[in-house]
C-alpha cells in the first residue's frame, strides 16, 4: 500500500469496540445525572438514539450490570441502580483497603500528573460555587482517579475504577444530600494532593485514609438513627 492509498485515520484499538463506546456513553450519562436511580433501560431505546444496533447496547448493559451501575429489574431488564445507605458504606470500605495504599504508591513513585491533578480541583472548585453537584462529582472522580492510576497494579487500579463509579453514584443520590459537605472535601482533596506531589507517601495514605473515614462513620451513624 502507498501512503496515498493508507487510510487517513488508523483503525481502531482492539479494546475500542461499540459496545465499549456504548457503555461509556451510557455511563456519562449516569454519572452526569441525565439517567436516574431506578431509571429503566430500553434496549431499542438506546440503540435508536445513539444510532446502533441492539447486539452493542445489550452488551453495553451486560457490562455495566457486571460493574454495578445498573440492575436487573423483574421484568427482565435493567435500571440505573439506586444506592442504598449500606450500599455506599459497603463502597467506602472497599475504598478504603485499596486507595490509600495505591495513592501512596504513586506518591512514591512520582508518577502522579500533577498538572491535570490541579486542574481537575480548579473544575471542582468552580462547580462548588455553581452548586453543580453532577460536574462536581465528576470532577472529584477525575481527581481520586489521577492519585491512584498510575500506581503499577493494574488490578487495583481496574477495581477502584469500578468503586469510583459508585461512588459517583451514591455521592450525588445520598451522601450530598444528606450532608453538604463538598467545600470541605475540597479542602481535603488539596492537602492530598500537596501531600502526594511532594512524594509524602504516609502522609498522603493517612490523609485519605482519614477523607474516606469520615464518610464511613457518617453513613454508619445516619445508619443507626
Amino acid at each position: 500500500m502507498t501512503p496515498e492509498q493508507a487510510p487517513v485515520l488508523p483503525p481502531l484499538g482492539r479494546s475500542t469496540t461499540r459496545s465499549d463506546l456504548v457503555a461509556a456513553s451510557i455511563k456519562s450519562a449516569i454519572l452526569a445525572g441525565r439517567l436516574h436511580p431506578d431509571e429503566l433501560l430500553v434496549e431499542r431505546r438506546i440503540a435508536d438514539q445513539l444510532g446502533v444496533s441492539k447486539t452493542p447496547v445489550r452488551e453495553a448493559l451486560i457490562a455495566l450490570t457486571s460493574s454495578g451501575l445498573l440492575t436487573p429489574t423483574r421484568n427482565r431488564g435493567v435500571a440505573v441502580r439506586r444506592m442504598r445507605p449500606e450500599d455506599v458504606q459497603h463502597v467506602y470500605e472497599m475504598r478504603m483497603l485499596l486507595e490509600p495504599w495505591a495513592a501512596g504508591q504513586v506518591a512514591a513513585a512520582g508518577t502522579l500528573d500533577v498538572a491535570e491533578a490541579r486542574r481537575a480541583l480548579e473544575d471542582a472548585a468552580r462547580f462548588v460555587e455553581a452548586d453543580d453537584h453532577a460536574g462536581l462529582s465528576l470532577a472529584n472522580r477525575r481527581f481520586h482517579r489521577l492519585l491512584y492510576s498510575t500506581c503499577a497494579n493494574e488490578l487495583a487500579v481496574r477495581s477502584l475504577d469500578d468503586l469510583q463509579d459508585l461512588t459517583a453514584l451514591g455521592t450525588v443520590s445520598l451522601l450530598w444530600e444528606q450532608w453538604p459537605t463538598w467545600r470541605t472535601e475540597l479542602e481535603e482533596h488539596r492537602e492530598i494532593l500537596t501531600a502526594v506531589q511532594e512524594g509524602r507517601a504516609a502522609d498522603a495514605e493517612e490523609l485519605l485514609r482519614g477523607h474516606i473515614q469520615r464518610s464511613i462513620i457518617r453513613l454508619r451513624e445516619f445508619r443507626a438513627r
